[in-house]
């Protein structure tokens, strides 16, 4: 399954190994637009983003409209219309987390990757958003590098944190 970007037109071309993937994702759900959401999680999980060549796709399979395959992608906050790094970083922005200096953490890695929220570094390692909550506030503030937790992060941890994904091989521990 590949997609390839078109970056002058902002545009990705679908395989035909990817498109018969999103075929066969819509048959596993009977083609049911109640199961859009399921649908969505399902090929995201394949892509890592939702782009509007996949969305278009979906829309045809599921005989539904392009506007709400989209309207549903940018209503839930868990899909992205953009590729996101090998290693996503989402930090923790909820009152805990906050008053405990989350955002000085989220400034150094913007710094360290020299990235923005919202993007990718050049080299496809890393993406960066914020989350609202993550529901750990007694570990605040707390950074996610996919999955896997870290609590109690100081700003002075963020470089060993990158440095330790950058490598590949991430053994950090969450604090507790």
């Amino acid at each position: 399954m590949e997609i390839t970007r078109d970056l002058k037109n902002h545009k990705v071309q679908l395989s035909e190994n990817a498109i018969a993937l999103v075929k066969k994702i819509c048959r596993r759900f009977n083609y049911e637009e109640g199961e859009l959401i399921n649908i969505l999680h399902a090929v995201q999980s394949q892509f890592g983003y939702l782009p509007a060549e996949i969305q278009e796709l979906i829309a045809k399979e599921l005989d539904v409209s392009v506007a709400k395959v989209y309207g549903v992608v940018t209503f839930y906050s868990f899909f992205t219309m953009k590729p996101k790094g090998k290693y996503p970083i989402s930090l923790c922005m909820g009152t805990a987390c906050y008053v405990r200096g989350a955002e000085n953490i989220l400034n150094e890695i913007k710094r360290q990757l020299n990235i923005d929220e919202g993007e990718t570094t050049p080299d496809g390692l890393f993406s960066l958003s914020s989350l609202r909550c993550v529901g750990a506030c007694g570990l605040a503030p707390v950074l996610m590098v996919g999955e896997k937790v870290y609590g109690r992060v100081a700003q002075a941890d963020v470089r060993k944190i990158i440095s330790e994904y950058k490598a590949g091989c991430p053994t950090h521990p969450t604090k507790e």
